[in-house]
């Protein structure tokens, strides 16, 4: 299971960091490089998820889903400053325990 958790982490950092990335170049102006940096983190994001135990595609990117959610707002309050309010919370916990239970419930 930390195998699967670090993963997803390292993939969220990829795909979020990503868009940001393409966010900044194409919203902000900052400028091809910047795009071209986004690009090549969300094509990462998608080589990361591959090695997800689980074998399941639509499994693994539903949870994945939540995770995003976490780090989206968590990266909003880093890079961004957003301070999330107590429905964002709220929110965060509805979909990280959605996680748990897509990946972690034990099957037959």
């Amino acid at each position: 299971m930390l195998r699967s958790i670090l993963l997803f982490m390292l993939a969220a950092l990829a795909e979020i960091g990503g868009a940001w990335l393409v966010w900044q170049g194409v919203r902000e102006h900052r400028g091809l490089a910047w795009t071209g940096a986004g690009m090549l983190a969300l094509g990462g994001y998608g080589f990361v998820a591959t090695f997800q135990p689980d074998p399941h595609f639509g499994r693994v990117l539903a949870a994945y889903g939540g995770v995003f959610v976490a780090g989206s707002l968590l990266w909003g309050m880093v890079m961004d400053g957003f301070r999330p309010d107590r429905w964002d919370i709220l929110g965060v916990f509805l979909c990280l325990v959605g996680v748990a239970v897509i990946m972690y419930a034990p099957r037959s």
